[in-house]
């Protein structure tokens, strides 16, 4: 009995640590885990992950960040320019418009600067032309004294001729004179 009692304690002993043992390991069991080898695995598993973490992962976010920072100062840089490309755009309008109005500016200087000139020149052809025409006046009116002095002597001479030739006889020089002005006078022209 003895033996048959311990083979029954040992049973029971054996089952009661199995049972707990069955029990803890029941539910991993269940799910078709080992414990041992599970919790071996986890560390085997963390210690790839930080090797992982260390080795590649760690260095390639850097790798990203620095990246990341240089597409971002890329960026900066690309709006910067794109800011200064507008503002010469405008500048270069502004300049071009400002050119335009001085354009225009000297266009109506130099139009209104040809009109004085022309004005200029038209007065002063006019005042030429009534100078040439005052002193062809002058000219004509000189002329015309000249010849009608010539006309009155010619017409003196011949009074005195013909009155020779009605008197047949010469009168002298103080009566020819006399008589020459009295005729001349007479004659209106």
């Amino acid at each position: 009995m003895s033996i048959a009692y311990a083979a029954e304690t040992v049973h029971e002993t054996t089952t009661a640590g199995v049972d707990t043992q069955v029990e803890a390991t029941g539910v991993l069991a269940s799910l078709g885990i080992n414990g041992t080898l599970f919790a071996f695995q986890l560390i085997n598993f963390a210690i790839v992950a930080l090797v992982i973490w260390f080795l590649v992962l760690k260095p390639l976010t850097k790798k990203m960040s620095e990246r990341q920072d240089k597409i971002t100062e890329s960026l900066i840089k690309a709006e910067e320019v794109q800011t200064n490309l507008r503002r010469s755009e405008i500048k270069y309008q502004e300049k071009i418009d400002e050119a335009k109005s001085e354009a225009a500016k000297i266009l109506e200087k130099s139009q209104d600067e040809a009109k004085l000139i022309a004005d200029k020149f038209k007065t002063k052809s006019k005042q030429e032309i009534e100078l040439l025409v005052l002193q062809a006046k002058k000219n004509i009116q000189i002329e015309k004294d000249e010849m009608i002095i010539e006309i009155k002597k010619q017409a003196g001479e011949l009074v005195s001729v013909a009155l020779e030739k009605i008197l047949e006889e010469k009168i002298d020089d103080k009566k020819d004179k006399e008589l020459i002005l009295r005729s001349v006078k007479n004659i209106k022209i």
